[in-house]
């Protein structure tokens, strides 16, 4: 019982941190252009929001910094409580100032306030991997997961609504308490370790060596690591693509902004998080190796279903029904591409490699979405679900025929 207890613990820390750090991404990066959009702000302006988004690209170059002054519990803690009690200090220097007196100095505010909270994903990303047992990790990269979409629901949602509701000021101070808030299973965390650590987790609080940014490189010394490259780049390219244009498609089939809204932001999220819960337990019973085969082919079948739905059957049912088989099984992905990669993390750079495995599906996935919109620009919109089907087809052959088994144990630990 005591075991079970102490589990449930980790995994509501966890989760707790991923809605901390989420929801005030989706929240300036999803509502905030809404709002200046509603005060009349120029289409330039707004585009220029869009580079408080960089530190969780950037973040790999300090994320080495981060593994080497980390080598017990309470210095995680410090990080964390650390990282966000200034992400908090810095809304709340927002909340005193004027969207529209204030913008340049705001944009500069958040983007600050974001490398705070890059600094803290990093942080609680290495922490997940030292304080959780191999067969418990696909459960922890659903707490990551759904955290993620938890956080764009209520960032992307709710918060709109306090806005309207109570005002800019009140609004950024809400956010503030859900940041704090979400900080509080982590005060009460205090077992550093489970008492039956598995061989690998040994030295997990050990840093013998000093961490430096040529370790960047050095994971893709590894032998076969690019295996796990091109299947972090392959796996769910074929959902980014289409998801990317979703939004335009359904304004351009009559669709209402509060429509697509509610879709979105509502029950696509809904049904992403809780099909990123049930593969956690999927892949803790199945295994990676059955569980990735899985999902690449639930991929493939859902972008087989768009393309067919963008064909002419575009009726509410088939089109209501298509996207969230396809948010679905994104929420599915997202947890098997976060336990592969927290398994490949090494000893001692838990960050560092984490980091780096999810910043490289950030950049293909930017890539794809720029790609997808030239492809339905020039041509149709079924022409880019029919290239969302070829790349989900060549995943799904990727991980059947090529990537079988996993990069052997003792190399990811090298």
């Amino acid at each position: 019982m005591g075991d079970k207890k102490d589990t449930a613990h980790r995994h509501l820390t966890l989760l707790c941190l991923y809605v901390a750090q989420s929801i005030p991404m989706s929240f300036f990066s999803s509502v905030v252009p809404v709002i200046m959009r509603e005060e009349h702000y120029s289409l330039e302006s707004i585009g220029l929001l869009q580079l408080i988004k960089l530190p969780w690209i950037f973040k790999l170059f300090w994320a080495p910094f981060v593994d080497d002054k980390t080598k017990s519990l309470r210095d995680y803690k410090r990080w964390i409580i650390g990282s966000e009690l200034f992400y908090a200090l810095i809304i709340c220097v927002i909340s005193l100032l004027s969207l529209k007196i204030n913008f340049p100095l705001i944009v500069g505010l958040i983007v600050l306030a974001f490398i705070a909270s890059a600094t803290q994903d990093i942080a609680t990303d290495a922490l997940s991997i030292q304080i959780l047992l191999k067969r418990n990790r696909s459960l922890g990269a659903s707490m990551q997961s759904m955290g993620s979409f938890i956080g764009t629901m209520v960032g992307s949602g709710v918060l709109l609504v306090i806005y309207h509701q109570f005002g800019w000021n009140s609004l950024l101070l809400g956010l503030v308490g859900f940041v704090l808030v979400a900080l509080v299973p982590l005060l009460f965390y205090k077992k550093e370790v489970p008492s039956a650590k598995t061989a690998d987790q040994q030295e997990t609080f050990s840093r013998k060596k000093k961490i430096r940014l040529v370790e960047l490189l050095t994971f893709f010394k590894q032998k076969q690591i690019f295996k796990q490259v091109f299947f972090l780049i392959l796996f769910y390219s074929g959902i980014i693509t289409i998801l990317a244009m979703l939004r335009p498609y359904l304004v351009d089939l009559g669709y209402s902004k509060k429509e697509i809204g509610y879709l979105f932001g509502i029950l696509g999220t809904i049904t992403a998080t809780i099909c990123s819960l049930l593969a956690g337990f999927l892949i803790r019973r199945y295994g990676k190796k059955n569980c990735r085969v899985g999902i690449a082919f639930l991929i493939l079948t859902a972008t087989i279903y768009l393309l067919w739905v963008s064909l002419g059957h575009t009726d509410p049912v088939h089109i209501y029904s298509g996207i969230l088989f396809l948010w679905g099984t994104y929420g599915m992905a997202t947890v098997i591409v976060y336990t592969m990669s927290m398994d490949l993390a090494r000893s001692g750079r838990e960050g560092t490699d984490f980091t780096l495995q999810t910043v490289l599906t950030h950049l293909s996935g930017m890539l794809l979405a720029v790609l997808g919109g030239q492809i339905a620009g020039k041509t149709s919109y079924s022409w880019l679900f029919g290239f969302g089907v070829l790349l989900s087809l060549i995943s799904f052959f990727y991980n059947l025929l090529i990537y079988k088994t996993q990069i052997p144990e003792n190399e990811n630990l090298a």
